[in-house]
């Protein structure tokens, strides 16, 4: 995104600090600290992990002060008395005596250490403080820490468990996906869909993240060779700058960065909260976030391995229309409901394409798309390859549906022969969709050669979804330079309202287009101004402590004459001073009234504390909150923002002129989005929120113009200024 920020000195940039993370997934070597004998204690799994599942080649250092040998391993009484600083120490022992390991190994200079023990910040006031502690003594020592209350680092890719997890022998199929998780248990059911073929290289489960995050994960893995699909699984996200500059690389480095967030319901805060005491953060934030930076966003488990494992099989390329191909008519129909029904598009196939399918196939099979073979094909190997492989081919596709609804034994088995077989001579990705519960070698054959087939036809169409607005995302990306967070700050101690002529001045000074208006301070000054400017005008109460103006009848419009405005003027301040007697009333508003006609939508921003400043933009006036039809970004916002902002509503279709309707003045409506931006982001020490609505839209020509404005600064900045 372009950023259109004007500078002011009250815009600082958000440090991001990233650090190399080589030493961490590629030791030299490693210390166990807390090494045991002691049969499944965590120690001992840890040891086993190391000594018998992994494939590591550097030295390991077994440190227990009751010991003098663990399983002939020479053990160490401590880490002050190794031979050499190990690159990584793993921290096994009781919570009780974490500290002091720490204390230790900062001391000695190990640069990262991995903490698996619980009983910290998840653990209540006592373990939070313990755990300030060891970011403190890691800080000092310019150690980083992993964790703590975390399973480990898992690198398939190198065969290397720093974790107590028994699964870990079990979970070993290497692969281009990394896997970034803050809990362990989830993270583990991602890596246990091995089992469908999925390779997944390198798993880092989080914790506490009491200093590296799944942002410096992410951004290791946007990095690493190795790695093609950057998965992650989120609780909460605790700096969003770091975040935001990890899913940025990714995304530069052409690298689908795809999440499930946990904790979008008030039920699923509480237990994220409770768990990994993460920041879970709004949900509509965190959403607008993604689809801003291009991170595919998923539902549930199975949605979120069925899209990484597409991406890992293909890139969406310049087309996205979808083929299927099927021997049953059923199918086909449900399937291409699924298309539908998702906002997908099937594919018009190609000239030479049908002819080759109406050459092949029976005169009653339906060769357009969806292919509906019929069973004949089922007992022809031959003839499924040619035609699948054709369909598959067709250059106006994108990928190439194949739902199996049935194991019909041999007969599956050599339909998935064929579909192995047409794969390696086209380089479409043909989706093979498992509909049967009986998976007999046919499914373990495509399971066996990488196509980890979805389980239904919804789930697989799910995946294509995401993969196919992944491909559209990407095109519309040209030209774009990163963001940087400038406006996170604590929460503000005090805030105060800016009055609406004071809002309107500064939205004017930085050249943002409002209606004339001016300020009277009696009955008659209200009647000459309104002359002066012309009537019809707008009479609203001017007070600072009176944001929601119509909620107590401080508003009336369409005032023609100035015996109008002398009883708007009586009748304004009688209903203020009867619903607000406490408010300290400046006088009345005087505003030249909008054109007739025209579109009342909303620009509003709030201070997120993760993300800092972020817009919503949407309907207006009331219809605000009862459509909800909004859409959100972090700012600054681009051109490219702003114009799918506007695309992104629902009533899109009515700005753009449906019926009949005059189209709306879309160009100043998003120059009026990449206005606010700037304005916002050169103001964003002081701005804590402010609300543009109703903003008035006109027809083509006629401009867009906010018609009330509310600004809430820090009142502690405003006095320090």
């Amino acid at each position: 995104m372009v950023s259109t920020a004007a500078s002011s000195q009250n815009t600082r940039p958000l440090e991001t600090t990233l650090t190399d993370l080589t030493r961490l997934i590629h030791p030299r070597s490693i210390a166990l600290v807390g090494a045991s004998d002691r049969l499944h204690s965590i120690g001992e799994r840890t040891l086993s992990n190391l000594l018998d599942h992994s494939e590591f080649d550097g030295e390991i250092f077994l440190v227990n002060p009751t010991k003098t040998e663990i399983r002939g391993q020479k053990c160490w009484p401590s880490v002050a008395a190794l031979p050499v600083t190990p690159d990584i120490a793993v921290i096994v022992v009781p919570v009780a005596g974490v500290l002091a390991v720490a204390e230790e190994c900062a001391g000695r200079g190990v640069p990262f250490a991995v903490v698996l023990t619980s009983g910290f910040g998840e653990a209540g006031e006592e373990g939070e403080q313990a755990q300030v502690r060891l970011k403190a003594i890691a800080d000092a020592g310019g150690m980083r820490i992993y964790g703590p209350n975390c399973p480990g680092l898992t690198n398939v890719n190198h065969r290397l468990g720093l974790t107590f997890s028994p699964s870990f022998p079990h979970d070993l199929i290497k692969g281009p996906i990394g896997l970034a998780t803050q809990g362990g248990g989830l993270g583990r059911n991602v890596m246990q869909a091995m089992d469908r073929g999925i390779g997944i290289g390198l798993w880092a489960s989080t914790g506490n993240e009491v200093d590296l995050q799944v942002a410096d994960f992410i951004h290791y893995m946007a990095d690493a060779p190795d790695i093609k699909v950057i998965v992650t699984l989120l609780e909460g996200i605790k700096d969003g700058a770091k975040f935001v500059a990890a899913i940025q690389r990714a995304a530069a480095n052409g690298k689908p960065v795809i999440a499930f967030k946990v904790g979008k319901s008030e039920y699923g805060q509480r237990a994220a909260q409770s768990h990994t005491a993460s920041l879970t953060g709004s949900a509509e934030v965190n959403s607008a976030v993604f689809r801003q930076f291009g991170v595919i966003e998923v539902d549930d488990i199975d949605e979120l391995v069925d899209t990484a494992w597409l991406f890992a099989r293909a890139m969406p390329g310049p087309e996205d229309g979808i083929g299927i191909y099927t021997s049953s008519g059923g199918t086909a129909a449900l399937t291409a409901d699924a298309v539908g029904t998702r906002g997908l598009r099937l594919a018009t196939f190609a000239p030479e394409t049908r002819a080759l399918l109406k050459e092949l196939l029976p005169d009653y099979a339906a060769i357009d798309n969806p292919v509906d073979t019929t069973a004949v094909v089922l007992s022809d190997a031959q003839l499924i390859e040619k035609t699948l492989g054709a369909v598959a081919s067709d250059p106006n596709l994108g990928c190439v549906i194949v739902p199996i609804t049935l194991d019909y034994g041999e007969t599956t088995i050599q339909m998935a022969r064929t579909i192995i077989a047409a794969q390696k001579n086209c380089t479409t990705p043909i989706v093979p969709i498992w509909m049967s519960d009986r998976m007999g070698e046919g499914y373990r054959m495509l399971v066996e050669h990488g196509f980890a087939p979805p389980r239904s036809v919804g789930k697989g169409l799910s995946a294509v979804r995401r993969w196919v607005a992944y491909g559209r995302w990407k095109r519309s990306q040209s030209g774009v330079s990163a963001v940087t967070l400038t406006s996170v700050l604590p929460p503000a101690s005090a805030t105060r309202s800016v009055s609406e002529l004071e809002g309107k001045r500064q939205l004017r000074e930085a050249g943002i287009a409002v209606l004339p208006n001016a300020l009277a301070r009696s009955q008659e000054e209200a009647v000459a101004k309104a002359a002066a400017m012309g009537f019809p005008v707008v009479a609203k109460i001017a007070s600072g402590q009176i944001v929601h103006k119509s909620d107590i009848g401080g508003v009336q419009v369409g005032l023609k004459t100035a015996e109008q405005v002398a009883a708007a003027w009586v009748d304004i301040m009688a209903s203020a001073a009867h619903h607000r007697p406490d408010a300290t009333i400046d006088g009345l508003l005087i505003e030249k009234m909008a054109p007739q006609g025209g579109v009342e939508l909303m620009i509003g921003v709030t201070r997120d504390p993760v993300f800092g400043h972020v817009m919503t933009f949407g309907m207006g006036g009331i219809y605000v909150e009862i459509l909800r039809d909004v859409t959100r970004r972090m700012l600054p916002i681009g051109a490219e923002d702003a114009a799918a902002m506007v695309r992104e509503m629902r009533c899109f279709p009515l700005l753009d002129g449906a019926r009949g309707r005059p189209r709306a003045d879309l160009q100043a409506l998003k120059a009026l989005l990449l206005k606010v931006s700037a304005f916002v982001v050169a103001n964003a020490d002081r701005i804590e929120e402010m609300d543009l609505n109703p903003v008035w839209l006109g027809a083509e020509g006629e401009g867009a113009l906010p018609l009330d404005a509310v600004i809430i600064e820090r009142a502690e900045q405003k006095a320090s200024a």
